[in-house]
């Protein structure tokens, strides 16, 4: 039987992608003889020979993890080399490719032994700077703050930090999108009918940031927790010891995974790596009030100190 699918050519999270599913947000195609690191698949229930233990969750076996989502597609990851995707009766392909590019990265990425951080990371003065926080946090919201600002984005949502050969922490890029809600899209004086919501979400919004966009790996210069709080103004502080260990464990993308794939002492080695090179801190910021710029000047202002203590 002669093969008619189409292959898409892809560069993102460090990783030279082959994908028989169209990825438009990537936008970085690789040079045509490059080594393909991941191949995403589309295949039918029978190709795919997933097994899932139930329809909630995540099933992890061996060097394989899976999960359904109900009506639209099963997923499985598989030795931090394929992502396939097998279409269920309402197959979408605007939802199926969040969760190719959210889930399934992450947890590729853990699987390749690099760590997936929940967020958004900006470069600024030759550094990446991770902003972490649970979601509604407004990581993407401080991340466009920076953007507005002249700084560019490296990455939203995942962040997959590696090492370089001399063991410094390198942020790699993803792509060049981001994703934010209406209210804060009104708040930057933005208008939400230029822009395409995403699936099922009509309140949150595709934000393309190609020419903010900084698409080369980039050393790490820190690591900033956001957090809301009920004070009146934005406060900020310098976290130590073990508090480093819990901000990176908390906000590891998928984290929950990590024992059921026999991670937990390597993600404990890495973390201490990491913490070793950089700094982390904890933002906080108003619930009643829109204070990213604010932000932005607290972090700016950390990072001066920091530089001029080098």
């Amino acid at each position: 039987m002669i093969n008619t699918k189409k292959n898409y050519a892809y560069y993102a999270f460090g990783l030279n992608i082959s994908s028989e599913l169209p990825l438009p947000e990537l936008d970085c195609p690789i040079i045509p003889d490059a080594n393909i690191d991941v191949f995403i698949k589309v295949l039918s229930f029978s190709e795919s020979a997933i097994q899932l233990e139930s329809k909630r969750g995540f099933t992890v076996y061996k060097n394989e993890v899976a999960f359904e989502v109900p009506n639209t597609a099963l997923f499985s990851i598989r030795n931090g080399r394929e992502i396939i995707v097998v279409p269920l009766e309402e197959f979408d392909k605007d939802r199926v490719r969040l969760y190719v590019l959210g889930t399934c990265m992450g947890v590729l990425l853990m699987q390749q032994q690099t760590l997936p951080l929940h967020g958004s990371a900006i470069a600024v003065n030759g550094k990446a700077y991770a902003i972490v926080g649970n979601s509604g946090a407004g990581k993407s919201t401080l991340a466009s703050a920076f953007i507005n600002e002249g700084y560019k984005l490296i990455s939203d949502d995942v962040i997959p930090v590696t090492f370089s050969s001399e063991n410094i922490p390198i942020i790699q890029p993803s792509y060049p999108q981001q994703k934010l809600w209406e209210e804060s899209l009104n708040n930057f004086g933005m208008d939400a009918r230029g822009y395409q919501p995403l699936f099922q979400r009509e309140t949150k919004y595709s934000i393309p940031v190609k020419n903010s966009f900084h698409n080369k790996p980039i050393p790490l210069g820190g690591i900033f927790e956001l957090i809301k709080g009920s004070a009146e103004s934005v406060e900020i502080r310098k976290t130590d010891g073990l508090e480093g260990f819990r901000i990176l464990l908390h906000h590891t993308f998928r984290g929950s995974l990590l024992q059921r794939l026999g991670l937990k002492e390597w993600h404990f080695i890495y973390s201490s790596n990491i913490l070793r090179e950089v700094q982390t801190f904890q933002l906080t910021r108003p619930i009643s009030k829109f204070t990213p710029y604010d932000l932005v000047s607290k972090i700016l202002n950390i990072m001066k100190e920091g530089n001029s203590n080098d």
